[in-house]
């Protein structure tokens, strides 16, 4: 294939210019006149900026993208790649225990399709799977609350030093199956109850194998900036690479606060850490329902969870750790029923409630037990100065926290990317192009150490993303978050294309991209 007359804005930051490019083979073949002579399909590209694929440092696809494999939501916004296994939860390694808690617990992420094949319980049958077939190509971070889990159950209390050794040895075969790092959630159980020496332990490790440690950390409220602090502790005494997990600074009590959490990173960084981060676009948050409750009201797992709502002397403790405390699950902050919104629900008898805002404690109850802790739920508690600021940072990355599932899911599913490049970057000038496209592909691309990927450089392989500058813009919204993005014309994965004149082929040519013995992160040959 050959794009003619494109403007390249290849990954680095420079200034984009115009060119030939030539696709063979899966790789850019040549840049400039000589590619005018590569023969094959030639997509007229002038007044459109040709781009590497974007790269989703965190996303939530990973049932998705094997129940619906061509993965319009992705593809359809220039994403090539995206990074699975987030927030310490996911679905490998298991065993036949811990598949059915980490199902009921993250049905509301990632959905819990009928008659669905699990016919995996270790990272790399999990790759494998995914090697059947993907539009995008995948990475996997190891989850820790999963591996914690496996290990220590649903308990709340420090492993022994048995336990982090398994543990230790359950990451390392993660790892070495090709994980490119480890994920946790702090703010979800079990993953929480680890403390920092635990989570330095098994960092030791990933960092040891070449990975990184990609933490949702313990706060986003009232001890935020704890929160980030310990992770950098963790990250400095273990010595691994670290990448904050859609890192914001919300509620109240942190506007205008992102100075000082860049300050605390730049600090870091001088003095020797590796850090990256990756932010969304937009204002709200979105999670589960369930993800609300006070950290000991989950621990034994979702039934002692159910339970506990169900007792009402339980349950007027959990209110009060809510309403009045603002617990853990609530960042600190006591909880504002206003800025809970419900976004999908498990159970059909509840689907009208969708759209409405969570009224008191009393509904919050009663909508956890009725669905089974299935709701899925907007939390409006995002400052617009704070995403500004963190998006400007130059170890500034592009994640989507993008869930699929739901009657009404937060447009960044289909979203994010488009919207970089619309609001931040045409409408209000935050980022020039050339900078927005390089924190969405080269960055992230050397944080997952991808070989080959993420510039637009002969002999790189052909991710590829051609668009229009002057309309691209996401379509999706709060009230309508499944529509497809605008003013993308051409995306191409291991030069196949996947959205052709701006709609999907069909194609899977996506693979999962493993860590290496070597260092790097690339298919299975």
């Amino acid at each position: 294939m050959l794009f003619r007359n494109v403007t390249v804005v290849d990954g680095t930051g420079a200034e984009p210019y115009v060119a030939h490019v030539a696709v063979r083979d899966g790789r850019i073949a040549e840049i400039g006149p000589a590619a005018a002579d590569a023969g094959g399909p030639v997509v007229d590209g002038d007044g459109l900026a040709l781009a590497p694929g974007f790269i989703d440092m965190h996303a939530h696809s990973d049932l998705r993208l094997l129940a619906e494999p061509g993965h319009l939501a992705k593809v359809s916004q220039g994403v090539t790649c995206e990074v699975l296994g987030q927030d310490g939860l996911s679905y490998a390694p298991v065993d036949d225990t811990t598949l059915t808690q980490i199902r009921r617990q993250i049905a509301g992420w990632n959905g819990d399709p009928e008659g669905f094949d699990w016919n995996w319980r270790t990272v790399g049958e999990y790759l494998d799977r995914l090697d059947q077939g993907i539009a995008v190509n995948a990475c996997y971070l190891v989850p820790q609350g999963s591996v914690r889990m496996l290990v220590i159950g649903w308990d709340d209390r420090p492993a022994t030093a048995g336990e982090i050794a398994e543990q230790r040895r359950m990451v390392a075969e993660a790892m070495e199956q090709g994980a490119v790092g480890m994920s946790s959630g702090l703010t979800y159980s079990p993953g929480m109850y680890a403390g920092t020496d635990e989570l330095v332990a098994l960092c030791e490790v990933v960092g040891a194998l070449g990975g990184f440690y990609a933490p949702h950390h313990r706060s986003y409220g009232a001890g935020a900036l704890a929160g980030y602090a310990e992770m950098v502790e963790v990250s400095r005494r273990s010595g691994c690479p670290l990448h904050l997990a859609h890192a914001t600074m919300n509620f109240e009590v942190n506007r205008g606060r992102a100075g000082e959490l860049l300050a605390l990173l730049d600090e870091a960084a001088a003095g020797g850490c590796d850090v990256s981060l990756d932010t969304y676009p937009y204002l709200p948050a979105s999670t589960t329902l369930a993800s609300l409750l006070p950290g000991w009201a989950s621990e034994g797992g979702p039934s002692h969870a159910l339970a506990r709502l169900r007792d009402p002397a339980t349950a007027e403790r959990v209110r009060h750790a809510m309403e009045v405390e603002g617990c853990d699950g609530c960042h600190g902050v006591p909880v504002d029923w206003r800025t809970v919104q419900i976004a999908g629900t498990r159970t059909a008898a509840l689907a009208a409630r969708v759209g409405d805002r969570v009224r008191d404690f009393e509904d919050f109850r009663r909508l956890l037990i009725d669905d089974d802790l299935g709701p899925t739920i907007l939390h409006h508690a995002g400052d617009e100065d704070n995403v500004q600021a963190i998006m400007r940072h130059p170890a500034h990355t592009g994640g989507s926290d993008g869930l699929l599932t739901g009657a009404r899911p937060h447009p960044r599913a289909w979203g994010t990317f488009p919207r970089y490049l619309a609001r931040y970057v045409r409408e209000l000038g935050v980022l020039s192009l050339q900078e927005c496209v390089a924190h969405l592909t080269a960055r992230p691309a050397r944080r997952l150490k991808l070989a080959g990927r993420g510039l637009i450089r002969s002999g790189y392989h052909a991710d590829l993303v051609l668009f229009d500058p002057e309309t691209v813009r996401d379509a999706a919204t709060f009230d309508d978050p499944r529509r497809q993005a605008e003013g993308i014309s051409h995306v191409l994965v291991a030069g196949v294309p996947v959205i052709e004149h701006g709609h999907p082929t069909g194609a899977l040519p996506g693979r999962a991209l493993r860590r290496t013995p070597h260092g790097t992160t690339a298919p299975r040959r």
